[in-house]
């Protein structure tokens, strides 16, 4: 297990060296309920006084009820300011405009890239800089949303497996009803992680930490992992031969 002690410092100097070489006055994080933006939130917030965090509700039931009442438990523990930006009514408008070709996972997508610029809309106002959630597991998988979740300024705990982010969390004190909760984007009521990928985050920390899996796990982990190279590789650019 990490020395998480050690970890909490050097990850709040991280932040603090980010924020004045950018010049920036604060940070901005969306504070969705779940265990990685809590996580960054309580490191965020030790490392500046300035830590804002939003809570987004946008479409599904459990972003304005269960979502909402961790995210402001953990803002309430740690001090973290908070607004709440309802997201839900740009959405349905988006959907409307955009016709009825949509498919549902394109609907779905839309949420986190609505958040984004949200985060970077008050970020651009207010001098933040915008930190990122996403943790090792989810980025190996490509469970993220593109231009969406994934987009920040930095990112201090993009090395941590799931696995990792709730010892650390434990470490921290932090809330058990985020600590205990099931994994979900909530992009849509019912949704899972883990249902949804079909395999668990301990397989897939496990196959990251030591490159093994059962036969049926690592399939699945190579699939996700190899139709999602293109979120993790930057634009591709024209270059004259």
């Amino acid at each position: 297990m990490r020395d998480y002690e050690a970890e909490a410092r050097r990850r709040a100097a991280f932040i603090r060296d980010t924020l004045q070489a950018a010049g920036a006055r604060g940070v901005i994080f969306g504070n969705s309920g779940g265990k990685d933006s809590a996580l960054v939130g309580i490191l965020c917030k030790m490392a500046c006084e300035d830590t804002l965090g939003l809570i987004m509700p946008c479409g599904s039931k459990r972003n304005y009820e269960s979502d909402k009442l961790d995210a402001e438990a953990l803002a309430k523990q740690y001090g973290i300011e908070t607004r709440v930006i309802d997201l839900g009514g740009t959405r349905d408008e988006m959907r409307k405009a955009a016709g009825e070709r949509l498919s549902e996972s394109a609907v779905a997508n839309i949420a986190p890239r609505l958040r984004m610029a949200a985060l970077y809309a008050v970020a651009a106002s207010e001098g933040r800089l915008v930190a990122g959630t996403s943790n090792r597991s989810e980025t190996y998988m490509g469970y993220f949303t593109k231009w969406g979740d994934a987009a920040c300024d930095f990112n201090p705990i993009a090395d941590l497996t799931v696995t990792e982010v709730y010892e650390f969390l434990r470490h921290l004190g932090a809330p058990a009803c985020v600590i205990d909760k099931v994994p979900s984007g909530g992009l849509y009521d019912g949704q899972t992680d883990e249902g949804e990928m079909g395999v668990a985050y301990e397989s897939i920390d496990a196959f990251l930490r030591t490159g093994r899996a059962s036969e049926a796990d690592l399939a699945i982990i190579e699939r996700f992992h190899k139709a999602s190279t293109h979120k993790r590789t930057p634009p591709l650019a024209y270059k004259e031969k």
